[in-house]
């Protein structure tokens, strides 16, 4: 979504007040945000919850 927003990962740990590698970790899978930070992604972004979120992936990895 950050791509496709034109925005980076450091323009968006400067906005929600992490660390870069944090943002890193949630933009790779290796870690999550809370639901409300990513409530706020979702504000800055202006997309839904669910534009961030890739069910199909979630899917594929429960078969």
């Amino acid at each position: 979504m950050l791509v496709e927003k034109g925005k980076t990962s450091k323009w968006l740990s400067e906005q929600v007040g992490k660390d870069p590698a944090t943002v890193s970790k949630w933009c790779t899978n290796g870690a999550q945000p809370t639901l409300a930070t990513m409530m706020k992604i979702a504000q800055l972004l202006e997309c839904n919850l669910d534009d961030l979120v890739r069910f199909e992936a979630l899917a594929s990895n429960e078969e």
